[in-house]
């Protein structure tokens, strides 16, 4: 391991957090940190690339997924906390056309 791995949650609505190490891999632990102080060890489930995305807490189906404080997705399966939250399991509000605007955010279902 080179250096602490890193999970930053940017905003506490977020239910995900940015990954900010190489290496990660099933079973690995990562220190996800927020802008209060807090300090928690996950145990990461898969394998999650550099940038990525990991739950911070589990997200059910259908549910919002936040980073930034913003929605991002929605998820599209049942994610555990310390999965990788990525295309296999969240699909995409942004940019979409087809969905109803809602105030005040993107779009929503």
């Amino acid at each position: 391991m080179d250096g602490p791995r890193i999970a930053l949650k940017v905003n506490d609505r977020d239910n995900v957090a940015t990954i900010f190490a190489n290496g990660i891999h099933n079973g690995s632990e990562v220190e996800l940190r927020d802008k209060k102080g807090f300090v928690e060890t996950l145990t990461v489930h898969g394998e999650i690339p550099y940038g990525h995305k990991i739950a911070v807490r589990d997200i059910k189906l259908g549910e919002l997924i936040f980073k930034y404080g913003e929605e991002i997705g929605i998820a599209t399966q049942n994610i555990k906390k310390g999965d990788h939250v990525h295309i296999q399991n969240l699909d995409s509000l942004r940019g979409r056309g087809d969905l109803p605007k809602r105030e005040g955010n993107y779009h929503g279902v």
